[in-house]
């Protein structure tokens, strides 16, 4: 795998063990500028990080067990020395975990401080590091001050009740005295850090024979004409020309889009590629992008027709066409839309479609009466890049009150060019018999107040259902400080079961979550609970300003803790006949 990586990222260094000249780091060396990926896929570097008396870079990963032992005892260090001036970074490196997984890890153990992926390894070899869990301290000039282990409590095959020498610590203390450290450099047991190659392929790697199927089956439904994605994928050169992209997209598992953790393999709107998969396109660019046969080649994918991906809507209202500036930033737009529902109609299926989706981030709808304001309790449905229309399997109905009218709340953005954007919401009445409302339960606390700087501020909210109830959905909303979201289920009988996490929330890509058809059972009196966390610190890239308290609202600037469980009365039996042509009741039936 990684001798692609010269291509996306440039001359590799040479690691400690291999053919390459063996890279010497002594205590006392100043450590470069290091570059890893965050835990939003972006590019970030040691440069970046608070100003700080010291830096604690602890080499880690989701697979060795000495160093999953010592993150508890990283954590409590980290909030020890947090407000002396001391910045910790977790340093994921090698191996095969992926960004997801590394984040998952950061919530599972209750993280804190920024966790980050050293794919090759450079940072490691950077720094003179060969094992997992080691640690390097570095003083405020990133000169190496400590290399070594955390303590002396933990052991391959085993341990003490307590650590004797807490070398971590000590190197710690030194520094920021202004000392030297007593002991520099500790021997350290643990997992060798290994860089992972791809495999040599047993046959030649071609487009038409392997990767345009693969891209067909994952890629290409929104890598066409007239969608939002930002090119197509449809032909070899189009490929090829997008080639080291696909390859850094692929390897970080940032494409095709998926937020929940990797244990996660429930859902059935899962999205994602395998191993095989993504090792296939990646030996493809590796060595050399053959074409292969051109009449094997699939044809280029037509543009999206109607766009209407819920069939021919029986309604469509539209909003107004709205106007949008070259640049800068839009303010959310509330509209209203022409159309008064005189009866309760049920609906089975909703879409909210732009005719520019590049300009729209986000398009949330609710239901309201006349003179109502925006309420998240009337939350419908909402469309968001990736996201997909709401449908309703068999059975299964969303009542529109009568009297209601529908509120848009849109967020737009701009493209560095004047644009004009017009929405339309498309309807599919329901049809025959409907004998459960979809329902939802938004667990929401609008009271918090995150703290300047705080790298991972916990709000919580939860509910108690009130009957027997089959799961259908999760969806997750915050704004640009939300790190993750955990969803939990309390059962009555003291059992607990983690629903859904996000580890990596992704305010450009909120999704939903979606159980098969009538399998997750939440018995009468389960606590659902969502726990977020939201980043607050300088090393959030998106932070409009780490120095602020920051509480509840619409804006981004802002923040919302929004958790939303979707889902049906296990014994509700509504027996309405519904016609198909208006989605009035027709007559009730038991």
């Amino acid at each position: 795998m990684l001798r692609l990586f010269p291509l996306l990222l440039g001359v590799v260094l040479a690691w400690p063990g291999s053919a390459s000249a063996e890279v010497s780091v002594k205590l006392g060396d100043t450590i470069p500028d290091l570059s890893f990926k965050d835990i939003r896929y972006l590019n970030r570097s040691l440069s970046e990080l608070p100003k700080s008396k010291a830096v604690v870079l602890a080499f880690v990963n989701t697979t060795c067990p000495l160093a999953k032992r010592y993150l508890p005892t990283l954590s409590r260090l980290e909030k020890e020395y947090r407000d002396r001036g001391v910045q910790f970074l977790g340093i994921n490196s090698g191996g095969e975990d992926s960004i997801r997984a590394m984040a998952a890890q950061a919530v599972e153990f209750d993280i804190a401080f920024p966790m980050v992926r050293d794919f090759d390894a450079r940072c490691a070899a950077a720094v003179g590091v060969k094992r997992t869990p080691e640690v390097a301290v570095l003083d405020a000039d990133r000169k190496l001050r400590y290399r070594g282990r955390i303590d002396d409590q933990y052991r391959i095959g085993g341990g003490i009740p307590k650590p004797t020498r807490q070398e971590l610590r000590e190197a710690i203390e030194a520094v920021l005295a202004g000392k030297d450290v007593a002991v520099p450099e500790t021997a350290v047991d643990g997992c060798i850090i290994t860089r992972t190659e791809l495999p040599k392929p047993n046959e030649t790697i071609t487009f038409a024979d392997h990767v345009a199927p693969i891209l067909q089956k994952h890629c290409v439904e929104c890598h066409k004409p007239g969608t939002a994605a930002p090119f197509t994928l449809g032909t070899y050169e189009q490929v090829a020309g997008k080639a080291n992209t696909i390859a850094e997209v692929v390897r970080d598992e940032r494409m095709p889009p998926w937020y929940a953790a990797p244990s996660h393999i429930e859902f059935t709107n899962r999205r994602g590629l395998s191993e095989q998969e993504r090792d296939t396109i990646l030996q493809w660019i590796r060595t050399g992008k053959a074409r292969g046969e051109e009449a094997k080649q699939p044809k280029p994918p037509a543009a999206a027709e109607s766009g209407w991906r819920i069939g021919k809507p029986d309604l469509i209202v539209k909003a107004p066409k709205h106007e949008l500036p070259a640049d800068g930033v839009i303010d959310y737009k509330y509209v209203v839309l022409p159309h008064l529902f005189l009866h309760d109609t049920w609906v089975q299926g909703i879409q909210i479609l732009p005719d520019n989706p590049r300009v729209l981030h986000h398009c949330n709808m609710a239901y309201i009466k006349v003179g109502e304001k925006w309420k998240m309790e009337n939350f419908i449905t909402g469309t968001v890049p990736g996201g997909e229309p709401m449908t309703m399997d068999q059975g299964i109905g969303f009542r529109l009150p009568a009297g209601s009218l529908l509120l848009l709340q849109i967020h737009y953005v701009t493209t560095g060019k004047p644009e004009e954007c017009q929405i339309s919401v498309g309807f599919k009445y329901a049809s025959g018999r409907i004998d459960q409302h979809l329902r939802f339960h938004l667990l929401a606390d609008t009271k918090f107040a995150i703290p300047p700087g705080a790298p991972a501020h916990r709000v919580s909210a939860s509910r108690v259902l009130a009957q027997d109830s089959i799961g259908v959905g999760l969806f997750t909303h915050m704004h640009v400080r939300g790190r993750d979201m955990t969803f939990k289920a309390h059962y009555p009988d003291g059992t607990s079961e983690t629903l859904l996490v996000i580890p990596n929330y992704n305010f450009d890509w909120q999704m939903a979550y979606r159980w098969e058809p009538g399998k997750k059972r939440l018995p009468k009196g389960t606590r659902l609970e969502a726990i977020a966390h939201y980043d607050n610190s300088r090393f959030n890239p998106f932070n409009p300003d780490p120095t602020a308290t920051v509480r509840d609202g619409q804006q981004t600037f802002h923040e919302m803790m929004n958790g939303f469980v979707f889902f049906v009365d296990t014994n509700e039996k509504l027996g309405l006949e519904i016609d198909g042509k208006t989605g009035r009741v027709i007559s009730k039936k038991p």
